[in-house]
């Protein structure tokens, strides 16, 4: 076998082993955090100090979540460690998102070590990298998080936890777009040239800013804006809802699995198992 196909076939042996741990990890933590354990986690992490040091809380978690993730060495591992906490309540979504900064941060001194270790005359260009995964994290920190105000993930996860509550596939196509999908069309445009990533990107950004200004408008200056512009009623129900869409999901699943259960919000009882 060539060395091509030897390294494909370890990657993806590489891949299985790392998901299917995670996914053990998760449903071992999942069936131990229960009861006074939960109850015990609960308090602690969620605990804040009294007025006026409420914020403090935050900035101690960010550093348990670098902590953490320094000695386990992969942010993988630790968010995947607090997902089942958030799910069955143990840890608040406003507590996990400065541990999970925290662990963006952490998982950048699995590179400074690496480049530590790099031979003299490369120590250099490798530090330079290293450093600029760091700052990179650190000022993403920055940008997001010491301002309320700008914990915009934080509403952003509310947002897609409820569309993915209700429609099961919503999780899949958000992955397929946001880490396949999209970065192929922007990777495929900056190939291209930047006459044609211009031309097209260009018109996409300002229809993505104008959308934004009219739905930050209707929701609390609708007088400014035409009476047809003050809600969204006159598009087709595919570009306002995702209601079309799981209707066809759910038909096409039907056709292909007809005795499987599908987890939709509006599917006969027959097919659901709450």
């Amino acid at each position: 076998m060539s060395d091509l196909a030897i390294g494909l076939i370890l990657l993806s042996c590489s891949l299985l082993v790392l998901c299917s741990c995670l996914i053990l990890l998760v449903k071992l933590l999942n069936s131990l955090l229960k009861g006074q354990v939960a109850n015990a986690i609960n308090r602690v992490i969620n605990t804040d100090f009294p007025f006026p040091f409420t914020w403090v809380a935050g900035y101690l978690a960010l550093l348990v979540g670098a902590g953490m993730t320094f000695l386990v060495q992969s942010s993988s591992v630790f968010t995947s460690a607090i997902t089942p906490l958030i799910g069955i309540g143990v840890i608040s979504l406003e507590r996990a998102y400065p541990l999970t900064l925290g662990s963006n941060l952490g998982t950048t001194t699995t590179a400074l070590l690496a480049a530590l270790a790099s031979p003299g005359d490369k120590l250099a260009a490798a530090t330079q990298v290293a450093l600029c995964h760091f700052f990179f994290n650190l000022l993403g920190i920055l940008l997001w998080y010491p301002i309320p105000v700008t914990r915009v993930p934080i509403r952003m996860a509310c947002a897609l936890g409820k569309h993915t509550a209700r429609y099961r596939w919503f999780a899949v196509l958000y992955l397929l777009l946001c880490f396949l999908l999209f970065p192929s069309v922007v990777f495929a445009l900056s190939m291209a040239g930047w006459k044609v990533m211009t031309g097209i990107g260009t018109p996409v950004i300002i229809l993505i800013i104008s959308v934004a200004t009219i739905n930050l408008l209707q929701a609390r200056r609708p007088d400014l804006l035409p009476l047809r512009l003050q809600n969204w009623d006159f598009l087709p129900a595919w570009l306002t809802s995702l209601q079309p869409m799981d209707d066809l999901i759910t038909r096409v699943t039907l056709c292909m699995f007809p005795y499987s259960r599908v987890g939709s919000s509006h599917s006969p009882k027959i097919f659901m198992q709450d």
